[in-house]
C-alpha cells in the first residue's frame, strides 16, 4: 500500500480550519461581551491629599473628581483628574486647584503580564510661581498580577523646583485582593530631583480599600522620608499619618 500525502494534508488542513474558526468565535464573543466604548466618573473626600508621599493640601482634608474615557478595542485612553491642594499658594504663588491631564495606551504584553505607557500634564491654574509649578511627565508600567513597577519621567522642571528637568520617580508596589473585598495596597516610590539632591526622598505606603457598594473606603499609613517639605506652619508635609479616603466611581 502506498500512502501520497493527500490525506494528511487534508487532515491537517481540516485541524487548522477549525482551529482558526474556534479562536474567530472567541474573539467576536469577547468583542460582543466588551462595549468599544467606556466612559466612568468618580469622586472622592480625603483627610489629606498626599501625592508620592508628601501634602498638596497642607495636611488637610481634600475634594477631587475626574472622568476617563477607553476605546476598548485598543486600550487607547484618556481622562482628567482635579483637586483642591494648598501647596502653590503656601509656596507664595496663588491657586488651589491641580488640574491633571493624561493619555495613553494600556493592554497585555502575555495572559500574565500588563502594560501601561502615556503622558500626564499636571496643571496649577494662575499658580503665579517661577519656575511655572505646570508639569509634564510620560511614564510605563508593567503589571504581574497584583504587582507593578512604573517609572515617571518629567520632560519640564518638576512642579516649580529649578532647574529639575528629567527628574524621575519608580513607583513599585502590589494591590492585593485578599477576601471578603478586602484589598491590601502597599507601595514604596522614589523620587529623584535631578540637579536638587537634597529634596529627592523615598516614601511609603500600606493600607487597605474596601468596596461597600455604594462608595469604597480607603484606610492608609503613609510617610515621605524627608524633612526638606514644610508648611507655613513648619509642619513636615511628609510626616508619618493616617489617611482615610471615602470614594465611588460610576
Amino acid at each position: 500500500m502506498t500512502h501520497d500525502g493527500t490525506h494528511y494534508r487534508n487532515t491537517w488542513a481540516q485541524v487548522a480550519l477549525l482551529a482558526a474558526t474556534v479562536f474567530a468565535t472567541e474573539i467576536a464573543t469577547a468583542q460582543e461581551q466588551q462595549p468599544e466604548h467606556t466612559v466612568t466618573y468618580n469622586a472622592a473626600i480625603s483627610s489629606d491629599y498626599r501625592y508620592r508621599g508628601l501634602s498638596q493640601s497642607r495636611l488637610d482634608p481634600a475634594v477631587s473628581g475626574g472622568a476617563d474615557y477607553t476605546h476598548n478595542p485598543t486600550g487607547l485612553y484618556v481622562g482628567t483628574w482635579l483637586s483642591s491642594i494648598k501647596w502653590t499658594k503656601d509656596l507664595g504663588g496663588d491657586g488651589n486647584v491641580e488640574w491633571d491631564i493624561y493619555g495613553g495606551k494600556r493592554g497585555n504584553i502575555s495572559d500574565a503580564i500588563t502594560y501601561d505607557v502615556g503622558g500626564l500634564y499636571y496643571f496649577y491654574p494662575d499658580n503665579g510661581l517661577k519656575p511655572n509649578a505646570n508639569t509634564f511627565e510620560l511614564y510605563g508600567q508593567l503589571g504581574y498580577g497584583p504587582a507593578y513597577i512604573k517609572y515617571s519621567h518629567s520632560l519640564t522642571n518638576l512642579f516649580g523646583t529649578a532647574d529639575s528637568k528629567q527628574s524621575g520617580y519608580l513607583d513599585v508596589g502590589a494591590n492585593i485582593d485578599v477576601t471578603n473585598g478586602f484589598v491590601v495596597n502597599v507601595h514604596v516610590g522614589r523620587q529623584r530631583l535631578r540637579h536638587n539632591g537634597s529634596l529627592s526622598y523615598t516614601d511609603y505606603k500600606i493600607g487597605v480599600t474596601k468596596d461597600l457598594g455604594i462608595c469604597s473606603v480607603a484606610l492608609a499609613w503613609v510617610k515621605a522620608d524627608t524633612s526638606a517639605y514644610l508648611s507655613p506652619s513648619a509642619e513636615n508635609l511628609g510626616k508619618s499619618a493616617a489617611l482615610l479616603t471615602v470614594s465611588k466611581t460610576f
